[in-house]
């Protein structure tokens, strides 16, 4: 038997719901106090049908031969393919907003269910704004850290020092390994033209939506990320990567900023790699940050790899990132076939009452599409959209923003302590639980019927990570079979399983 030098309380399992049922609208209770000890194999379970909430049962290996070779996935270690960074939520200026008007006692406790790797799910990447976003701290604000034009005007706002900072914070006082990407929804309005030929002042009705980034503000532009990495670092708050542009084929956002793949390489080329280097900036540059069928704009499919093309411009560039809001994650497969050298990532998908139907039906297209289909097609990490907003969807950006959206946790404006976390607070924490960053995704083979689906890793502090799906309407029991080692597990009809080897 492994060694273990702490327990593991099943009332975790009723923290992180809220009760041990996942329904809409629970209530935060807390938790019930039962305590597992680790065992061999421990394993965390969350149903469609909401009579299961991330529960811990431990389990030891079985003794003796497994008499079921027939039904038995096995894991091998020999089988390697990409590293994982982490899985988590965006920390918008509207989630950390909310986070910050939840009593102390009840936000920390929050925050450990959910970021720490001992007592909770272990999340383990944030996706911060540079900036202002679709979601700020109040309705109908949009800001830049730099609205008064000259670089030099530079500076964060009561979004950052009064919100995300804090909690970022909280958070790494939680879990001091957390990575933050950081990600402009555009660049100061004094920056945009009408085009970049002309560089004609943008007149657009309104000066946030969209407009291109002038090429004369290229090293300013390049600037005020370094000076955002660095107002953050003087927090004690290090930026793991960065990308160019939110959705740069998204013109129509509450805040937005066209930059086509020309245009996205030539800034980076000509500014954001050059200066980071100068400005000893250690942040990944991650490229596109979009759709997988890139807005059906046909001059821009496989955004990447044209960039990548240049040379000067790929030599400053750790990888991309997708969304979901169109196309497939199988593009991912085909970019990865292009560029096996560039690292993949998932960082946005948002849900909301227009793919909401209901809390087992969303658990099962998430934990297939989001989360089992990024990390079989070779995704570093899986990051979706708000971790928290109000029960009205807010606060939210004016015309363009997301008004029906929900967040991975909804909070009650009433009393900022009733909570209901959606499934996507738990496909998160199922990843997260298992595959640790650092870890190795390793190969499965063996029992692999209709509708079961498994990823499994090779974690850094020597435990084997496995996430099983069962999209089937009946349960299934098999073995699963590591090292020498076998046990038998149950897993109920539609539901997912987390374990830790």
């Amino acid at each position: 038997m492994r060694k273990v030098n702490n327990v593991l309380f099943i009332g975790i399992a009723a923290a992180l719901l809220g009760c041990n049922t996942p329904v809409d609208n629970p209530n935060d209770k807390t938790p019930n106090g039962d305590s597992v000890p680790v065992r061999d194999v421990m394993t965390y379970v969350t149903t469609a049908d909401g009579t299961m909430g991330f529960v811990a049962v431990g389990k030891d290996y079985a003794e003796g031969l497994n008499m079921s070779p027939e039904r038995t996935l096995t894991l091998n270690p020999n089988v390697r393919y990409q590293t994982f960074d982490g899985f988590g939520a965006a920390i918008t200026g509207a989630a950390a907003f909310n986070l910050m008007q939840m009593p102390a006692e009840r936000r920390q406790k929050l925050l450990v269910e959910t970021f720490s790797h001992d007592k909770g799910m272990g999340y383990g990447y944030v996706r911060v704004p540079i900036g202002g976003s679709d979601f700020n701290s109040r309705s109908n604000y949009d800001y830049t850290c730099c609205d008064t034009k000259g670089i030099e005007n530079f500076a964060l706002t009561s979004d950052e020092l009064d919100y995300i900072i804090p909690v970022l914070k909280e958070i790494l006082a939680i879990n001091p390994d957390l990575k933050v990407m950081g990600t402009p929804w555009s660049c100061p309005i004094w920056m945009k033209v009408d085009d970049i030929h002309s560089k004609a002042p943008y007149t657009g009705s309104n000066k946030w939506v969209g407009g291109y980034l002038n090429p004369d503000y290229y090293q300013d532009y390049a600037m005020y990320f370094v000076k955002w990495i660095k107002a953050f670092e003087a927090e004690g708050i290090n930026i793991t990567s960065v990308t160019p542009q939110n959705e740069p084929l998204n013109w129509g956002n509450s805040m937005s900023l066209y930059m086509p793949w020309d245009q996205e390489r030539d800034f980076i080329k000509l500014a954001l790699g050059p200066v980071f280097q100068r400005e000893g900036i250690n942040a990944k540059i991650i490229c596109f940050d979009h759709n997988y069928n890139y807005d059906g704009k046909k001059d821009q499919l496989q955004y990447p790899i044209k960039i990548y093309a240049d040379a000067e411009a790929s030599q400053y560039i750790d990888g991309a990132a997708y969304h979901s809001y169109g196309g497939s994650p199988v593009e991912l497969d085909a970019i990865h076939k292009l560029a096996p050298e560039k690292n993949l990532y998932f960082t946005e998908q948002s849900i909301g009452t227009w793919n909401y139907q209901s809390f087992g039906q969303s658990l099962m297209s998430e934990m297939k599409n989001t989360c089992i289909g990024t990390v079989t097609r070779w995704c570093k990490a899986v990051i979706v959209w708000n971790f928290m907003l109000d029960e009205n969807g807010g606060p939210h950006g004016g015309p363009g923003a997301c008004a029906t959206c929900y967040g991975s946790v909804d909070i009650s404006s009433k009393d900022y302590t009733t909570l209901n976390k959606r499934s996507h607070y738990y496909v998160i924490g199922h990843l997260s639980k298992a595959l640790k960053p650092g870890s190795t995704r390793i190969g499965v083979s063996g029992y692999m019927p209709t509708g079961l689906s498994a990823v499994a890793s090779e974690n850094l502090d020597g435990t084997y990570g496995l996430v099983l799906f069962n999209e089937n309407a009946e349960g299934l029991t098999f073995v699963i079979e590591h090292n020498g080692k076998h046990f038998e597990i149950k897993l109920p009809a539609e539901s997912i399983t987390s374990c830790i080897l």
